[in-house]
């Protein structure tokens, strides 16, 4: 290979890799940022044996978290149990629940706070709840925008880790024993697990399409969420 045929190669390889570069920023800054492993799974009715497996577990405790999703629920009463995550001798470690003609409800360690969210209107919802060991201080979060918060919700209780993580469905043991009478109804995407606290700017622009985080305990992956009883499954993303 000559010099000049070297030079010329290395300069359009160059060229590539700014031109890459700046395809990067411009995603960057773009609105409705598209998420690359999308989709949608569906809970058509209540049963006791449609659910959705998570497969990962916590490797250690965690002292906060961030969950959020896109839900779009059934027909009511009450949309059932989104997700529980259930470790040995804590059924209800970290639950999100709506039963009944109850309001919706976040569990740690069994206690529960009643969550000023609703999403009845059969319409997609973003949802993001923050919990703090430190003094158990939670947000709820509705489209990006907080609806309420409050403390003293399992203080100083870690979450513990080696549990099992199951959408649809509400445990009452270690993986199994699901009750249809609490079992979600609807559709939902893109749920992520962080072991922090998320800032509401972080929040809203999730769920006004701006950005796209990934949890670092879950990611909302098809190789991550194992579908059993004939759950459904399309291709979807709620930013398009």
């Amino acid at each position: 290979m000559t010099a000049v045929t070297t030079t010329t190669t290395a300069i359009l390889l160059q060229q590539v890799m700014v031109n890459s570069r700046q395809e990067d920023r411009l995603v960057a800054g773009r609105p409705n940022v598209k998420n690359p492993d999308a989709f949608q799974i569906g809970f058509p009715m209540r049963t006791n044996y449609m659910y959705g497996r998570i497969k990962r577990t916590l490797l250690n405790e965690i002292f906060a978290l961030t969950v959020c999703l896109w839900l779009k629920g059934g027909n009511g009463p009450g949309i059932g149990t989104p997700f529980s995550y259930s470790v040995p001798g804590q059924a209800n470690e970290l639950v999100l629940i709506e039963w009944g003609n109850n309001p919706m409800e976040l569990l740690v360690n069994d206690k529960a706070v009643t969550l000023p969210l609703s999403i009845t209107d059969s319409k997609w919802h973003h949802l993001c709840i923050t919990w703090s060991t430190r003094d158990g201080v939670w947000e709820a979060y509705q489209d990006g925008v907080k609806r309420g918060s409050g403390e003293s919700l399992s203080a100083w209780h870690p979450i513990k880790p080696g549990g099992v993580f199951i959408l649809g469905q509400e445990q009452d043991t270690l993986g199994g024993k699901f009750d249809a009478t609490q079992a979600f109804v609807g559709e939902m995407s893109d749920l992520q697990l962080w072991s922090r606290v998320l800032t509401p700017q972080e929040i809203n622009n999730q769920a006004s399409c701006r950005s796209h985080l990934t949890g670092d305990i879950i990611t909302w992956m098809e190789s991550v969420v194992e579908l059993h009883g004939g759950v459904t499954k399309y291709p979807f993303d709620p930013c398009h």
